[in-house]
């Protein structure tokens, strides 16, 4: 089946809902592709908030770029930096115009948070669960949109380029363009041709390439790794944040997060026999940025055997916490746990990607016709290391400047009428599922081990080795078999990681989040 859109939207979380929501006119149609439910996302999943200035009477734009550009370790993109801080206010509004409830204080102001590396009270939030306050707005407002089509449990297996016409497409090709993309209905197996005049990857991160991970498992990199496959550039994909402070419950897959803002709110983190140690680490203890406590939780686990260290908020006041809290709250009693009490038993997960696509500052890639927003894409924000709750402000800003782009060019584009619908010939369904699972787990336990917090040369070149011979099996599957969600999901993961492992190995320091024990942290000064 051939279809035909204006614009093609891949990925349904904040940036992909927002520029849905921008361009969709009676004029323009929209594609909104799912790979579950407009509802799952990892949009859905942060609980700390929105970074913005607001507070003018103690906070600044110059501050917010100054905490951005520290936390990044002086590699973020200046221009990106200051577009997404000067931004980001305007951008709140069209939130809250989209019904977005932020909470307030008794006085009607919004009741802000500090979170790590940050200098002010500046984050934006509804209690501790951000992020599926704004999911939900947004669901209910593209929902009633007519303007976009919501494809449902739709999987993109391929973008398509010139390479399909059967020319020869390599990184060196000038002129390499976007005609839409290559669709899996899971509910009739058929993979569908999607044409569009723009397309826009905005599929989120890559967490479930690691076995422990905040993120939903699907975060698989889907669109990194397709924009890869078609050559197009893939920019800064060492930067792997962990989230220093995941609620340790073994065996669960996500893991649930326990938001930064906790520590914000005044939780230490403790030994389990209860000292103190961030001291040993940086001034600014429990506030530091997530990098230098996250190796500082791994360095402890390490220095005394144990799998886990403690999140200890009981010095607060109970009934304010359970004010604050109270996702958190009623999760940690679930499983026995009082946190007005009990300390919280974390450890860090994989939880951001601050590399991704290329993007310049309109979230065009590489690739003509194709604009990449959200987590998926490395628009130079981030730099070294993300601060914490800039990324979904980030994902609206772009989202906003990637549709006013698109909509100024997208009546000089026309669909390709010659594009080949996709060819399942020859191919048959994969026969033992288990064989792609196990992979899935090899590639999952590869990562944890060798390409996690704290990383060497030995490490990512044994990483390198055993995921080549996953590559080579999976490549020689995938070209017999007729696409699954599975199978695609597991060629997906190997490619992010294979980016992971060889742009770490391409960085000859430790900078940012990417840390190895083989070259030293450059000193760098923080009043740059």
């Amino acid at each position: 089946m051939v279809r035909k859109y204006d614009y093609l939207v891949i990925g349904s979380g904040i940036a992909g809902m927002s520029f849905a929501l921008k361009v969709a006119n009676e004029n323009k149609r929209v594609a909104l592709i799912c790979k579950t439910t407009l509802e799952e996302a990892n949009t859905f999943y942060a609980q700390g908030g929105v970074a913005s200035v607001t507070n003018l009477e103690v906070d600044n734009f110059d501050k917010h770029i100054h905490d951005t550009m520290v936390a990044g370790d002086w590699l973020s993109d200046k221009e990106a930096v200051e577009k997404v801080v000067r931004n980001a206010p305007k951008q709140i509004a069209e939130l809250i115009r989209w019904g977005v409830d932020f909470d307030k204080n008794e006085n009607g102001e919004f009741d802000l948070h500090r979170e790590g590396g940050h200098s002010e009270f500046r984050i934006l939030h509804h209690a501790d669960n951000t992020g599926a306050e704004i999911q939900e707005s947004l669901v209910r407002t593209v929902r009633e949109n007519p303007y976009i089509d919501v494809y449902d449990h739709h999987f993109a297996v391929e973008i398509i380029t010139q390479h399909h016409l059967g020319k020869i497409v390599t990184r060196r090709t000038p002129d390499i363009t976007c005609y839409g993309a290559y669709i899996l209905n899971e509910s009739t197996g058929e993979v569908d041709t999607f044409l569009s005049r723009i397309t826009v990857m905005a599929t989120g991160g890559v967490g479930a390439v690691y076995t422990t991970t905040t993120n939903p498992l699907i975060a698989t990199g889907d669109g990194i790794a397709m924009v890869y496959r078609a050559k197009g550039t893939v920019k800064d994909m060492e930067f792997i944040q962990f989230h220093p402070t995941a609620l340790y419950h073994p065996g669960d897959r996500p893991s649930f997060l326990i938001t930064e803002a906790m520590r914000g709110y005044g939780a230490v983190l403790r030994n389990l026999d209860g000292s103190e140690f961030m001291q040993k680490y940086d001034p600014r203890l429990s506030l530091a940025p997530r990098d230098i406590v996250a190796r500082a939780i791994d360095s402890e686990m390490k220095l005394h055997g144990t799998d886990h260290v403690y999140l200890d908020v009981t010095h607060k006041d109970p009934e304010e916490t359970k004010r604050h809290f109270p996702n958190i709250y009623e999760k940690c009693l679930s499983l026995g746990i009082d946190i007005t009490r009990d300390m919280i038993p974390v450890a860090p997960a994989a939880h951001y990607l601050c590399g991704g696509i290329k993007v310049d500052l309109n979230g065009e890639s590489s690739i003509k016709r194709l604009y990449a927003v959200g987590e998926c894409s490395c628009t130079g924000l981030h730099g070294g290391n993300r601060l914490a709750s800039n990324s979904l402000i980030e994902a609206v800003v772009y989202a906003d400047a990637a549709a006013g782009h698109a909509s100024g060019v997208i009546d000089g584009y026309e669909f390709r009428n010659d594009i080949p619908q996709w060819n399942q010939e020859g191919t048959a369904h994969p026969e033992e599922m288990v064989l792609i699972t196990q992979s899935i787990k090899e590639v999952n336990q590869i990562m944890g081990y060798y390409v996690g917090i704290v990383r060497s040369d030995l490490r990512l070149n044994r990483a390198w080795n055993r995921l080549d011979i996953l590559y080579e099996e999976t490549e020689k599957l995938f070209k017999v078999s007729r696409p699954g969600r599975e199978l695609c999901e597991l060629r997906n993961i190997i490619n992010v990681a294979y980016l992971i492992m060889r742009q770490a190995m391409e960085r000859k320091e430790s900078r940012g989040l990417h840390f190895t024990v083989d070259y030293p942290h450059p000193q760098l000064d923080d009043k740059k």
